[in-house]
């Protein structure tokens, strides 16, 4: 399977080329860290159970009817697989995947170039697909829908519509905000499902696996240790037993134990509940200066001097999901359990809100 990326920069780099796409180099699952250790089959792919059990079912449907898959739309908070995902997908099916991200596809040429350039069976895969500007979102509906190409060619009068076919692909998208999605949009997926934060056993059972990838020495225990400081979200805990082994490898005899998993991560302000010291300072921001809230997430940001989207959709999920932080149709506020965590003692007055 031959993996074709996308970056950023294309836009700067390539104004001549009218294929947008992104390298045209193939680039192996070995060539980085995070391609090294992503699985290429579902027995390697942790987590995500009910899902891998309705898409191995819909990829042997897909083989038997010698027919694409259905377009898939995976949604959920950045770092539980989506990428991976894809990548075991086109892996299951036997053909290649092409990677990009909706801000690279800036210009229709750059959605209309990916598209004529896929071959009959091929996977396009769209990350923070939300973000499609509403020319290439156009220009997606015939395609997924029907496969093919809506072009005009002339100008003023003599303006013609040239219906182009394309070959039948599969397009995954992956977004962190599947309500900015437009329901057109979001309609023409056979497939929808919220990828789910990752539990304390898979995660450990992640961390072993990224261990054993890499060569590093790690117990149970630990394994454990850091999982529980993993936030439920495999790219977090994958980060985490790189930085852990360091400490493992310079400061003890080279093996992750509890106590060295602890050691490290806390060096590294990183608490029992995963949070960091961004995390930790937005809720002592709330509490200290705005009475444990409600306030607004435009007010926090510019206290913290970060970017709305980062906390958004960054630190917000797994703080909702933990039960720290609760979103109002005022703002934000902590929550009592936000408060124990901290340390904190709830004033009268939010002891009111809350009863």
């Amino acid at each position: 399977m031959a993996i074709i990326s996308d970056d950023n920069d294309f836009g700067k780099q390539n104004l001549k080329t009218k294929n947008p796409i992104i390298k045209t180099e193939s680039i192996e699952y070995d060539k980085t860290f995070e391609n090294s250790i992503r699985p290429k089959s579902f027995d390697d792919y942790i987590g995500q159970s009910a899902l891998k059990e309705t898409l191995k079912i819909s990829i042997e449907a897909a083989k038997m009817r010698e027919k694409p898959l259905d377009h898939l739309l995976f949604y959920g908070p950045p770092g539980l697989g989506k990428t991976t995902l894809a990548g075991v997908i086109a892996e299951q099916m036997g053909t290649d995947i092409k990677i990009t991200s909706a801000p690279a596809l800036e210009r229709p040429r750059d959605i209309i170039g990916i598209l004529m350039s896929l071959k009959g069976g091929e996977i396009l895969f769209i990350d923070e697909i939300h973000r499609l500007n509403k020319v290439a979102e156009e220009i997606l509906y015939p395609a997924m829908e029907d496969f093919f190409l809506d072009m005009t060619t002339g100008k003023s009068q003599t303006v013609k519509t040239l219906r182009v076919p394309l070959p039948k692909f599969t397009l995954i998208g992956a977004t962190t905000k599947a309500g900015e999605l437009s329901g057109p949009l979001r309609d023409r997926f056979g497939i929808i499902y919220r990828l789910q934060f990752y539990s304390i056993e898979e995660l450990a059972a992640v961390i072993k696996r990224t261990a054993s990838i890499l060569d590093i020495k790690i117990t149970e225990e630990g394994a454990v240790a850091i999982a529980k400081r993993s936030r439920g979200t495999p790219r977090i805990a994958n980060r985490l037993v790189k930085r852990v082994s360091d400490f493992a490898l310079i400061k003890f005899d080279g093996v992750i134990t509890d106590e060295v998993a602890n050691y490290s991560l806390d060096i590294l302000n990183i608490d029992e509940f995963g949070l960091d010291t961004t995390d930790r300072a937005l809720l002592n921001l709330i509490i200290e200066k705005y009475d444990g809230g409600p306030v607004g997430i435009e007010t926090i940001a510019a206290a913290l001097s970060e970017d709305v989207r980062t906390l958004e959709d960054v630190c917000e999920p797994y703080l909702l999901q933990a039960g720290l932080l609760q979103r109002t149709p005022r703002g934000r506020k902590v929550s009592p359990e936000g408060y124990r965590h901290l340390g904190k003692k709830i004033n009268n007055l939010q002891q009111s809100l809350f009863d």
